[in-house]
């Protein structure tokens, strides 16, 4: 069963006078439980494809459903509330707020539910990544690789039923690579939908199917 479909789904820019197709008339769909790598060019139109379909950018044209839920119909609240509660996103450039220390960042998803995570749970999560000994450290005293496990981290702590993830192990080394490529295996396994942007053939080989984006369309 489908979890995700993208239907038609276009977005457009402007650039001066001319209108730049970043995704263009793509459909697909995403299968409940599989592990989906996005790959292609840089400037293909990958991250804006992510984005569209975790409900963060509206499209220009088409529809985007997950979960059997038309996301672009939704209200903005109804929609910021869907994804709290079924979408991770793991960012390209972690957007960790430099205010809080790493386990205030990784527990804002569920703050922002009124749930406090379990220490367990965090702990688990955390010794997995191998940032257990960060926790009190702020984003500036941490290297990119390890703000980027934070924010792994932080997108794991609701358990959420799908995960975007727009290259999620370009800061990291290859063992750190491997590290976290087999911890969304183990969470594939046990059910979550995993869809990640990549130019790494390593990190692509871990998925199940890959979808190739050139020019804003799927090959």
């Amino acid at each position: 069963m489908a979890l995700l479909e993208a239907k038609n789904i276009t977005k457009d820019f402007i650039s001066g006078n001319r209108t730049v197709k970043a995704v263009n008339d793509i459909t697909i769909k995403i299968e409940k439980g599989e592990m989906v790598a996005v790959t292609g060019p840089s400037g293909a139109g990958k991250s804006t494809f992510l984005q569209l379909c975790a409900g963060l950018m509206k499209p220009t044209n088409g529809k985007v459903i997950l979960d059997g839920k038309d996301l672009y119909a939704m209200s903005r609240d109804d929609l910021a509330e869907f994804r709290r509660n079924h979408i991770s996103y793991i960012f390209q450039h972690f957007n960790l707020l430099p205010m809080l220390t790493a386990q205030e960042n990784i527990a804002v998803p569920s703050l922002l539910n009124d749930i406090k995570p379990e220490d367990g749970k965090l702990r688990a999560i955390t010794d997995s990544l191998g940032i257990t000994d960060r926790l009190e450290h702020f984003p500036f005293e941490m290297s990119g690789g390890e703000q980027q496990r934070v924010a792994i981290a932080r997108a794991l702590i609701n358990d959420p039923q799908c995960i975007f993830a727009d290259e999620p192990t370009g800061n990291l080394d290859r063992k750190s690579t491997r590290d976290v490529m087999d911890l969304f295996s183990r969470l594939n396994k046990d059910g979550r939908t995993i869809v990640i942007v990549t130019h790494d053939p390593e990190v692509a080989g871990y998925c199940s199917r890959i979808i190739s984006i050139v020019d804003g369309k799927t090959n």
